[in-house]
């Protein structure tokens, strides 16, 4: 218990932070499980774990964990896909793999992920939100895919006109948005009620008083709620479909998690987060909740974000938040079931028009339209296909991006005395600028002595070392006069690796 030691002021103001983040993870937790198709208890027990486990661990001091909004498409996926009985498996196996890249120290490596690709990832899955949760706040139930939703929006909207029900509980996710939206513009005073909280209880009020007819969310108990992994769960996750939810759940989680800490550790003076220990945590609390067959977790800024700003200062706010959640689905679990599911949705199309950068797409728009067609690539990949392979795409376009602008070439030609030519290549030499290099030595004529200066050539692949190779043999063939090479020593064509001469 040393997290939660310390002096009695800095204990009751972790206390009170404690409060106004459970206040915050509440109606998330359960807005987040239903959205991902599982029972609402599921997210409470990801949010208890998140508290009571991870928040005793080492890593981020002040962020806290829980069920993500982003990992909301993918668990709705893996239900749809393989059922609820696996999804435990499948997190536990993601849980696992945490902890292994964080004890061989791969947490610092995501740091070094694209950022437009992050913030692609998250603009997708808040497209994927808006377009999902909109049934839901009618009352309808959601087509499958991501273009499916798209193109039924206006089906959706015709249906809303003309069904009473449908427009009165659309109108009961409109009316907790608006709330989310003009929160901020009431007094001080009244902001010291969270936002979401706010919002689901003054729905929950409007429905129980006017009597309409909505939908609300379906509690069976906490203990009936937990369905820990068979062995047979366990065993049938050597598919290749379920090996790559796996990883998706477990990166996926890991860099909303880091990006989390890294964004957190800017709003506090306190202790640095440490990346591996995170992550090492962030792993025994996603296997904690698989083994409990719950919804995966990640460290979220909205829950770490309102810690900090509610003044907590140790471990011990984020701890306790766990402790309340338990208390309250303990206590008074029927309270859950009068929440509307429109008002839910609500809520999670807010979270999900945040996710998506609008500030960042314009001025990535000016000033770097390259990373402004990753970003929009990767969230519409993530909208038309999955996660994962929206994810592995931006990846992919970044990598490239940065592999064509690190091998800048330069070539110049120079005719010399004697009719001889001069080509001076400078930069990086890479099979990405070879069609550009042998266009021009292509060109050259081929009765006249070639000089070849690659002295300033920093770097020379095998591919093009080869080409350049191919290219003398021909022209010497060819031309009355062979080319002479200066620089790398390209002569060599059994070489392993190119040495600098001088030339």
């Amino acid at each position: 218990m040393r997290a939660v030691r310390g002096n009695p002021a800095t204990l009751r103001q972790d206390a009170l932070a404690s409060l106004v983040v459970f206040l915050v993870a509440l109606p998330l937790c359960v807005g987040v499980a239903v959205a991902s198709g599982v029972p609402a208890e599921l997210g409470l027990v990801t949010g208890i774990v998140g508290g009571l486990v991870v928040g005793f661990l080492p890593g981020s001091a002040l962020q806290v964990s829980g069920p993500a909004a982003g990992l909301t498409v993918l668990v709705f996926e893996a239900v749809r896909e393989f059922g609820l009985g696996k999804l435990g498996a499948i997190v536990l196996a993601a849980g696992m793999l945490q902890i292994a890249l964080g004890l061989l120290r791969f947490g610092r490596w995501f740091r070094a992920i694209s950022v437009s690709v992050v913030q692609g990832m998250l603009a997708g899955i808040g497209l994927v939100l808006i377009f999902g949760q909109l049934y839901t706040m009618a009352g309808a139930k959601q087509p499958g895919s991501g273009p499916e939703k798209v193109l039924g929006t206006p089906g959706l909207m015709g249906q809303i006109a003309t069904s009473g029900t449908a427009l009165t509980s659309f109108a009961v996710g409109l009316g907790t948005i608006a709330v989310l939206v003009g929160w901020k513009r009431l007094p001080a005073g009244v902001q010291r009620v969270p936002a979401p909280l706010a919002a689901v209880a003054l729905a929950t009020a409007a429905a129980a008083i006017g009597g309409l007819d909505t939908a609300s969310v379906q509690v069976q108990g906490l203990l009936e709620a937990v369905q820990p992994p068979a062995a047979s769960d366990l065993a049938s996750l050597g598919s290749a479909a379920a090996l790559g939810t796996v990883l998706g759940f477990a990166l996926i989680a890991s860099a909303e998690s880091l990006f989390s800490a890294a964004a957190i550790d800017r709003m506090h003076d306190g202790p640095r987060t440490h990346y591996d220990k995170e992550l090492v945590a962030q792993g025994i609390g996603n296997t904690v909740c698989g083994a409990l067959g719950a919804l995966p977790m990640a460290a979220v800024i909205v829950r770490s974000s309102a810690n900090v700003q509610a003044g907590a200062k140790t471990k011990a706010s984020r701890i306790l938040h766990g402790l309340w959640l338990l208390l309250f689905t303990a206590l008074l679990p029927a309270a859950i079931g009068v929440i509307p599911l429109a008002a839910l949705a609500g809520v999670l199309v807010h979270a999900g028009c945040k996710l998506i950068p609008v500030k960042d797409l314009v001025a990535l728009w000016r000033s770097h339209r390259d990373e402004f067609l990753i970003l929009v690539i990767t969230a519409v990949a993530i909208l038309a296909t999955s996660m994962f392979e929206g994810v592995v795409l931006g990846l992919v376009l970044a990598v490239a991006k940065s592999a064509w602008e690190t091998s800048h070439v330069h070539l110049e030609t120079r005719p010399l005395t004697g009719g001889r030519i001069v080509v001076v290549l400078s930069g990086n030499a890479t099979f990405l600028r070879l069609p550009r290099i042998l266009h021009t030595l292509e060109a050259l004529p081929k009765d006249r002595p070639i000089e070849l200066d690659l002295t300033d050539v920093r770097h020379l692949d095998h591919a093009c070392r080869a080409a350049l190779e191919n290219w003398a043999a021909r022209h010497n063939a060819a031309g009355t006069e062979p080319v002479r090479m200066t620089g790398y020593a390209v002569a060599d064509a059994t070489a392993t690796a190119p040495s600098r001469t001088t030339g």
